[in-house]
Order: C-alpha cells, then structure tokens, then sequence
C-alpha cells in the first residue's frame, strides 16, 4: 500500500506539469482548431531562459521565474504573429496551420542548436533536496512546489476564464469564433491572449521540467505526452486537459513502479490509440458538431 502511495504522489507531480502543458494545446485548439506543435519549442526555451537567469544574470528563483514565464509569454505571441497570423487572414487551410507549426518547432529547436549549442544543462541547486518524510512515504520538495505552483496556474487560469470578461470572450470564440465577431468581438485580441496565457503556462512547465530533469534543445519533445493528455482528456476542455494529465502521469508512475520504466512511453501511446478509436472527443472534449 505504501509502495502504491509512493507511486501516487510522484504521479501527480508529473501529472502537475503534464497539465500545464496540455491546457497551451487545449487553449489554441478551442480557438483555432488546431494542435500548435510549436508549443513544444516555447516550452524548451522557457527552461533555457529560467537556466540562463539564474547561472549568467545570478538573479534568485523568483525573478528568474519571471524571466522565464515573460520571455515565453511574449515568445508565443511573437510566434501566433509571425506564423499563424498571415495564414488566418487569408483563410487558409488548417493543414497549414499545422505544417507552420511544425515549422516553427523545428526552427526554434534548431536556432537553439546553432546559438547556444546541443549540451545537456543541469539547474543549480536552489531547494533542499533531502525529502519531507511522512511515515513510509517521502515527498521532493521540488515535486510539492511543482505541485503547488502548477495547481495555482491552473486554478487561476479557469477561473480567469470562467469570472472575466476577457474569459466569457474566450468561451464564445471556442464557441463559435466567426459568430464571435460578427457580435463584436476582436477576436485578434482574443487570440493573441490565449497565445499569451499559453506562452505563460508553457514558461513555468519548462522551468520545472528544466529543474526536475535537464535542459537540452529537444525537451519540447516532451509535450508528446501533454499532447496525448489534451486529446485523453478532450481537446479544447481545460478541466479535461488537466483531468488527462493527472491520470497519464499517474498511469506512468505506477507502471514504471510495478512493471518497467521501458512501458511508460508504451502506455501513454496505448492509451491514445485507445481514445482515438473509443472516444475520439475524450473524457470531456465535445464532438466538433457540438463546437460547430
């Protein structure tokens, strides 16, 4: 029992992270109806960003979290602007969005090659490693801060979303964005928030994932399982985004606990075959006649 505790908490640590991730894709994907594979770049860049603040600039945590979540949040939008932007006004496909987003994964990871280099980075030590112990279980701190912090982004984004105005603008253009601005709406403001918002989250998952793990240009890489989060939970549902990060993460965890490490990366990819011949829409995603 004690093991599979163990195994639950750590889960929910990963699942933390995950989440931030995948709520990035569900905000765009409401909105744009597309998966902006971009993100995963932002995300790497938000880890080089919380690295370099603290080892060059030498600035503490906090405003090295700062650096890091301003610098992917104008990044995301810099992105929307330069690579979506000119698509959406000239009505083009969806497949393009998709092919500039890849496009602007790879170039991000590339400059990031070119500039800096290819080299594994390992956080400086900032919190006290040594576990807080509760009977048989012990808990990182670093994993409860995560924890913490990931909740509170969370948190705060639903219910930005759910008590602004701002918000009800975001629900009505993952509504229906053409009826959105036929009422009205500037839905170009609209969408350069929740590239905005997107390009936070994004900067305080890097940071973590930077701080648990290492830095290398190919962490965005990683947002394959917040991806595959998203679409468990259903793509454009927040609470669904988070919902399928916390059970993914949990899932990984406990097979890697009971089973192998080898099979985490078995399972997830397991578990999105499954909802996409199951469940297409996902645990709480809406079909796209629903959306329409």
């Amino acid at each position: 029992m004690a093991q599979f505790l163990q195994q639950l908490i750590n889960g929910l640590s990963i699942g933390s992270v995950y989440a931030l991730m995948a709520v990035g894709y569900s905000l765009v994907y409401s909105i744009m109806n597309f998966s902006n594979f971009a993100h995963g770049g932002v995300i790497m860049l938000g880890a080089y960003f919380g690295f370099f603040a603290l080892t060059i600039l030498k600035f503490p945590f906090v405003p090295s979290f700062l650096v890091a979540t301003l610098g992917t949040t104008a990044l995301a939008i810099l992105v929307e602007r330069i690579a979506y932007k000119p698509l959406r006004e000239r009505k083009a496909p969806f497949l393009y969005f998709i092919i500039s987003a890849m496009g602007a994964s790879i170039l991000l990871e590339n400059i990031v090659i070119a500039t800096i280099g290819p080299t594994f980075r390992t956080y400086p030590q900032i919190f006290d490693r040594s576990p807080i112990t509760w009977g048989p279980l012990a808990i990182g701190r670093l994993d409860l801060l995560m924890f913490f912090i990931s909740a509170f982004c969370l948190i705060a984004l639903i219910l930005f979303i759910e008590k602004t105005r701002i918000g009800k603008a975001i629900q009505a253009a993952a509504y229906n964005i053409k009826a959105c601005a036929l009422m009205g709406v500037n839905t170009d403001r609209i969408i350069l928030i929740v590239f905005g918002l997107g390009g936070f989250l994004a900067g305080v998952a890097g940071v973590f994932f930077g701080m648990k793990y290492t830095v290398y240009p190919q962490i965005g890489n990683i947002t394959t399982k917040s991806f595959i989060a998203a679409v468990f939970g259903g793509l454009g549902s927040l609470p669904g985004a988070v919902l399928g990060s916390v059970i993914l993460g949990t899932l990984e965890t406990l097979v890697a606990g009971y089973l192998s490490s080898q099979y985490r990366d078995l399972i997830a990819f397991v578990i999105l075959i499954g909802v996409l011949i199951f469940r297409p829409s996902g645990i709480m995603g809406r079909s796209m006649e629903d959306k329409a």
